[in-house]
């Protein structure tokens, strides 16, 4: 008891940890694993035993016999099909090429370089060799996205990094279980056909009940058929019967097969999306902080003392120097991506929770089964887990800063609503250059955003989910544009620090409009409110542009804007094609450029009427 509460204890205290340092929480668990399981059996207990002690025998221990293997293949299904349900098809429209290269040619390069690596420094057999090449294949989304949430980087580098660490999970495990399979089957010439037989097995299964298990429990919650109550766990029970299922016909096709899951119910349009993904996510935080610890603490003080020397050394430095590079650049060859974010995205590459997982689970299995060198898999593999985290958290800002990928300059813009002035005036932005994303908790609103080619995303404002996303690292402008004026409050309140810090702006209230009371945050003449401006976009839906003379013009046709209902000023547009958002509380500008225009929704200016304004104010000045 006091075993397993201190592992759950220990695991959330990790987590903590990791969150106020803002480093991947896998450094501090692996760290107190090895603390809690070979440090304190050489050094701090009397007895020698371990504080925690995984495996069962027979004094002490949390499970018996195989039972540690089985928790671990259960624990990383959940955990990948969380992964699996982040993913976004509309994410990729950029990079995918690259993304595709990245965990085939990338994988390809590790696996074979590290292979030949740890063949020839440590003097492993091919077999052992080739296994530990495809554990470190890997990276994860568990390290990459905590150093990339810290880091202000391009979309399309986020997002490749992003995307390449939940895909390449299942593709090392797969080639790790093709691997593993060489090194098991013993039938002389005839284990290559056998393990190709079942790696044959495992794509034909793990995509079959990946897929169709899929639709099955989209289409029972479309259905209502579970009542809401029971839904996160009837979720977590499909997820657990697939991987087994799978399991039972292929070996090891259960972890693709869960992320195939996880992967198409992440681009349904179910309504209970958002909220599996909570379900999943605090699940696979408990998971993830119960699994390092134990898996760090299952090592003994023999298998560490097999690495402490320079050869480890020596091969961190290849994987990390000379293969992650070359697979980076023959990957990102012809690609748009310029040099300094390919040399970011080769500096970026920490390995993560399926490896360390299947390094002990394949280890352990291989050990115990008397397999020459395989005593060196789990260390070697945690070696270079913990040697890669450390190396990219530490680094990482400071390495972006170095090549010019850090962001001095956040522009995106984050639009809290999606209707149809928030549509509008989005694609406008998205137009001129400018990176734009949409949220709302209505679903029909964003399909419609999506249907202009915009990025939206149905989230709920008082989720914590906005604040995770990586791809968001660039927006420095907020903009809450929904009908409800107490949403827009909250949005600039909780959200305003984090997106923005270039300038935070919202829909005045049709309260403010009446009592003339001015807010900083306003935003677009006082006069508008939300019912208006709707109005004004149904009657008028389209932006208009016009040409800036000097600043007399400019405060002509601001004139008219304040005594006309049919024009609203939005930004002014500068010759480089800059733009700025013009405040409720300074529509007066002091400095104008040439070149500029005003940009504005609703009716086109009547030519003559600006001409009568700025000679009436002529001849007043005289």
């Amino acid at each position: 008891m006091i075993e397993l509460g201190g592992i759950v204890i220990l695991g959330i205290l990790a987590q903590w940890v990791a969150w106020k340092l803002k480093i991947p929480a896998i450094l501090p668990l692996i760290l107190i694993g090895l603390l809690v399981g070979p440090i304190a059996a050489e050094y701090l207990s009397e007895d020698g035993s371990k504080w925690i002690e995984p495996i069962w025998n027979g004094k002490k221990g949390l499970f018996p016999g195989e039972s540690l293997f089985y928790f671990v293949s259960l624990a990383i299904s959940l955990i990948l099909f969380e992964g699996g349900l982040t993913l976004r098809m509309g994410e990729i429209k950029n990079v995918g090429p690259v993304i595709t290269k990245l965990i085939t040619m990338g994988s390809i390069v590790t696996f074979f370089g590290a292979a030949i690596a740890a063949h020839f420094i440590f003097y492993l057999s091919w077999e052992i060799s080739f296994l530990f090449s495809a554990l470190i294949i890997v990276t994860g989304p568990t390290v990459i996205t905590p150093i990339l949430r810290n880091i202000p980087l391009k979309k399309d580098v986020s997002t490749v990094l992003k995307w390449e660490g939940i895909l390449i999970d299942p593709i090392g495990a797969l080639v790790a279980v093709l691997v593993f399979e060489f090194i098991s089957v013993d039938a002389g010439g005839e284990f290559t056909k056998t393990a190709f037989i079942e790696f044959g097995k495992i794509v034909l299964f793990g995509f079959t009940y990946g897929f169709t298990f899929a639709h099955a429990l989209n289409f029972a919650i479309n259905k209502n058929w579970i009542p809401h109550y029971l839904l996160n766990v009837f979720a977590l029970a499909a997820v657990l019967a697939v991987f087994v299922l799978s399991d039972v016909f292929a070996h090891e096709s259960g972890l693709l097969a869960v992320v195939i899951m996880g992967m198409v119910l992440g681009n349904s349009k179910s309504p209970y999306l958002k909220e599996l993904l909570y379900f999943k996510e605090s699940l696979s935080v408990l998971l993830i902080s119960i699994l390092f610890i134990l898996l760090a603490a299952n090592i003994n003080m023999s298998e560490l003392l097999l690495i402490l020397n320079w050869n480890t050394v020596l091969l961190f430095a290849i994987v990390v120097f000379v293969l992650r590079p070359l697979g980076v650049f023959i990957s990102t060859k012809g690609s748009k991506l310029k040099l300094n974010e390919k040399l970011f995205i080769s500096w970026v590459g920490p390995r993560g929770i399926v490896a360390a997982g299947i390094a002990s689970l394949f280890g352990l299995k291989l050990a115990k089964n008397g397999v020459s060198g395989a005593e060196y898999i789990t260390p070697l593999v945690f070696m270079i887990v913990l040697g890669t985290v450390l190396l990219n958290a530490t680094t990482a800002r400071l390495f972006a800063k170095i090549v010019g990928v850090f962001l001095k300059k956040s522009d995106g813009i984050l639009i809290v609503g999606a209707s149809k002035v928030s549509r509008l005036l989005g694609h406008y932005l998205e137009t001129n250059g400018r990176h734009v994303v949409l949220i709302d908790s209505n679903e029909r609103n964003i399909d419609r955003a999506k249907e202009l080619g915009l990025e939206a995303m149905v989230i709920n404002i008082y989720s914590e989910t906005l604040m995770d996303n990586i791809e968001l690292n660039d927006v420095g402008y907020l903009l809450a544009l929904t009908r409800n004026s107490d949403i827009n409050k909250y949005a600039i309140g909780k959200f305003g620090e984090r997106f923005g810090e270039n300038g935070t702006f919202r829909l005045v209230t049709s309260q403010e409009v009446l009592s003339g009371n001015t807010q900083k945050e306003g935003v677009f003449p006082y006069k508008e409110d939300y019912n208006s401006l709707s109005e004004l976009t149904r009657k008028h839906p389209s932006i208009q542009e016009i040409d800036l003379k000097d600043k007399a013009h400019y405060d002509s046709l601001i004139k008219i804007t304040k005594t006309g209902k049919d024009i609203v000023p939005l930004f002014i547009k500068d010759a480089d094609g800059g733009l700025h958002i013009i405040s409720s509380n300074s529509l007066n500008i002091e400095d104008l450029e040439d070149g500029s225009q005003l940009v504005y929704l609703g009716k086109p200016f009547d030519v003559e009427k600006v001409q009568d304004v700025k000679d009436h104010k002529n001849d007043d000045e005289e």
